[in-house]
């Protein structure tokens, strides 16, 4: 599988100001190179421009450490390079601690993680793997999500995020220009798990 060469053509930076402009999309999102793919179909992005910015920024309830954790295990599970390296940076200006977020590669063994982002690290791998969350996971995660906001946003946010995460594996965003991937450490994820192996057939 060709993981260089992106599938679609990007705008310019200035084109995609110019498209964003025009379609109602945040100038913000228009010089990332996810955006400068999406800019092609202005409505479909308008309308993922739309979700991301209630999610990042207008609308949120959910903790938006519990929701990078889980963004960032999303994009170590499914070995999405472009989303890890975003959502580090995201990460990381929210004073999120380094050695929390690394901590979301192997969680289940990292000691200083609360119960909280166990809950949503939990949550976040079986829907990955199941496709939903599990009674008692549920539960789990109402003991720190109190209102049903938070727990309406939870389910979005790791769907978001996983969609995110196919179509930029799907499309071969390529990461912005002069660009570290795999912060802060290069590590990769794992060749043994699911996605990495549908993703070298």
């Amino acid at each position: 599988m060709d993981t260089d060469k992106e599938r679609i053509p990007l705008l310019s930076v200035e084109d995609a100001q110019k498209a964003a402009r025009e379609a109602g999309v945040s100038e913000q999102f228009a010089g990332l190179s996810v955006f400068r793919g999406l800019l092609r179909h202005p409505e479909v992005a308008k309308q993922l421009a739309a979700t991301l910015q209630t999610l990042l920024f207008t609308g949120n309830r959910l903790d938006a450490r519990l929701r990078e954790l889980a963004i960032m295990r999303i994009g170590w599970r499914t070995g999405s390079t472009y989303e890890w390296t975003q959502h580090w940076r995201v990460a990381r200006g929210l004073n999120i601690p380094e050695q929390d977020i690394v901590a979301v590669r192997e969680w289940r063994t990292a000691p200083h993680l609360s119960d909280a982002d166990r809950a949503i690290l939990q949550a976040t791998d079986e829907t990955l793997d199941h496709g939903r969350i599990f009674e008692a996971t549920w539960n789990k995660c109402c003991q720190h999500l109190r209102s049903v906001e938070e727990r309406v946003e939870l389910v979005i946010a790791i769907g978001n995020w996983t969609m995110f995460s196919q179509l930029l594996r799907s499309l071969n965003i390529p990461l912005e220009e002069g660009v570290v991937p795999w912060p802060p450490d290069g590590r990769v994820p794992p060749k043994d798990n699911r996605f990495a192996r549908e993703a070298a057939q």
